[in-house]
């Protein structure tokens, strides 16, 4: 005979929305059905949380799978089974870097066949604006997808061109009408051109010196002055600059419905990092000098940016590895979307005593807001999905290259050192990783659609 509940997880400490507890909680097909101080175990499945904290599990809003078309990267199956292995149940797909990009219907379809017979746990797939398909907008908005990405500089991949300002200003009153977000990369395509036409070395500082913080202080400027024109609603990814910050915070204030995210690697990395590291830490702003690493901080701990993304963007490790005497060459993403949430917990709450409850929000409870997935997805509590990051403060760990479970091994990451550990992770109430077992082979992922109703009363997220 079945039992009441089908899994309990015992004893953890519980970060829910403004506090931590020390709760019992119980799932029944997928969902949260009781949160207490004693359940009684007689569920189909126990799991002893004893000493451990039990996070809503991430939810990453910005990672790169390639696929179709370039799974030889990596696709959804390895990428979706490290994520799990960090704690995160919830990831969105960009719409570039696989052949087709996301930019039609037809396109979205088969890349949703395609991450819902091979992801781990569940995933969003975000559209495409790019010169030409203006035209596809509604259909992809009508079909499920998150939002919609461009791009105000070069991409790197031909299949999927940067907007010129009339398909981005043509793009967003569409996109307003649609009642969707678009995110946006945002460095300035003319003053990266012209600094890089009076450049001629090829190290890491001729790089980042050819992609300053003015860039994206300029990009984000103009597509800010695009948005009071169209009412569209913005979400800026991978934001490197404290300053650049203080810019959307502005037009925040002014009444625009605008959000933005930093990556673990800005705030733990810097421009002498790169120096050391080389290509494995490239990247897009690039990494910044140590001033601006601890500005952002200081923006991050005041309540200035909503989310925590990775912008996982794995690549052949020839790819960086073969232009290593010239940054302008290799490839520019960072493997990283394993660690995370590790690296904010690290960082965030044991380093800098920030509560586990402000963790949540950036990794969890924002994104879901934002997206039109809150309260089934990034709350601990009754009624939502049953999507869990277990973590232990207790177990210091060096990552090694052994670590990696992307399919080509090389991160900045390796070599850092975290006071913390990732031992489970459970997806809609089904454990997908242990740290003793690993990833769970079978996938079980579904691809979600935002809520319209959620997505409009959830988009104004309070710090």
């Amino acid at each position: 005979m079945a039992g009441k509940y089908d899994l309990v997880i015992k004893g953890g400490n519980v970060v829910l929305l403004d506090e931590v507890r020390n709760l019992d909680i119980a799932v029944k097909n997928g969902m949260i059905v009781e949160l207490a101080e004693q359940i009684s175990g007689d569920g189909e499945n126990v799991l002893d949380a004893s000493g451990q904290y039990v996070l809503p599990g991430m939810i990453d809003a910005h990672v790169h799978f390639n696929e179709p078309g370039r799974e030889d990267w990596e696709g959804f199956r390895h990428g979706s089974g490290l994520l799990a292995a960090g704690g995160c149940t919830t990831y969105f797909d960009m719409p570039l870097n696989n052949i087709p990009s996301t930019v039609d219907v037809a396109a979205l379809l088969d890349k949703a066949n395609r991450g819902g017979s091979e992801s781990r746990v569940d995933f969003a797939l975000w559209g495409a604006l790019v010169p030409g398909n203006e035209e596809e907008l509604e259909g992809l908005a009508n079909h499920g997808v998150i939002g919609f990405k461009a791009f105000l500089s070069p991409t790197g991949t031909p299949e999927f061109e940067a907007v010129d300002d009339l398909t981005l200003y043509r793009g967003m009153k569409r996109i307003a009408g649609l009642n969707r977000i678009l995110a946006l990369h945002s460095e300035s395509a003319p003053i990266i051109h012209c600094l890089e036409a009076e450049k001629k070395g090829t190290t890491v500082r001729d790089y980042c010196e050819t992609r300053p913080v003015l860039a994206e202080m300029e990009a984000v400027s103009r597509a800010l002055l695009m948005a009071r024109e169209t009412g569209c609603s913005l979400h800026f990814v991978h934001i490197s600059s404290a300053r650049t910050v203080r810019l959307i915070q502005e037009a925040k204030a002014a009444g625009l419905d605008v959000t933005l995210e930093t990556c673990p690697h800005y705030l733990l990395f810097n421009i002498e990092d790169f120096e050391r590291l080389g290509s494995v830490a490239k990247c897009a702003p690039p990494l910044r000098e140590e001033a601006e690493r601890l500005q952002l901080w200081e923006a991050l701990v005041s309540g200035q940016i909503d989310m925590i993304t990775s912008d996982h963007s794995p690549c052949p490790t020839s790819m960086k590895t073969a232009h290593e005497h010239d940054m302008f060459q290799a490839w520019g993403g960072i493997t990283g979307g394993q660690f995370s949430l590790e690296a904010m917990i690290d960082q965030g709450h044991v380093e800098r005593r920030l509560p586990l409850t402000q963790i949540a929000r950036w990794t969890a409870i924002h994104p879901a807001k934002r997206f039109g997935l809150y309260p089934r997805k990034g709350v601990l509590s009754v009624g939502s999905d049953a999507d869990l990051a277990l973590v232990s403060l207790n177990q210091d760990h060096l990552i090694t290259e052994q670590d990696l479970l992307s399919r080509y091994r090389h991160s900045p990451y390796i070599g850092r050192r975290f006071r913390c550990r990732v031992t489970a992770t459970i997806q809609r109430g089904t454990i997908v990783y242990t740290l003793r077992d690993g990833v769970m082979e079978q996938p079980r992922g579904q691809w979600l659609q935002p809520c319209e109703a959620a997505q409009a009363e959830g988009r104004t997220i309070k710090a």
